[in-house]
């Protein structure tokens, strides 16, 4: 599972870390996560993320 990086403010999701803060499970996939996900940081959509090389 990748990791992806807000392009906004830099926030990396980590899908073995998920984000418990927000009701996301560790092991989520960044595909899996709801639609009306956002940053945790700077509430940008899940369309400002892209895939870490």
């Amino acid at each position: 599972m990748a990791n992806y990086k807000c392009e906004i403010c830099g926030h990396v999701y980590e899908p073995a870390e998920g984000d418990p803060d927000h009701g996301i499970a560790p092991g989520t996939p960044f595909e899996a996560l709801p639609d009306d996900w956002v940053c945790p940081i700077c509430d940008a959509g899940k369309d400002e993320f892209k895939p870490e090389v």
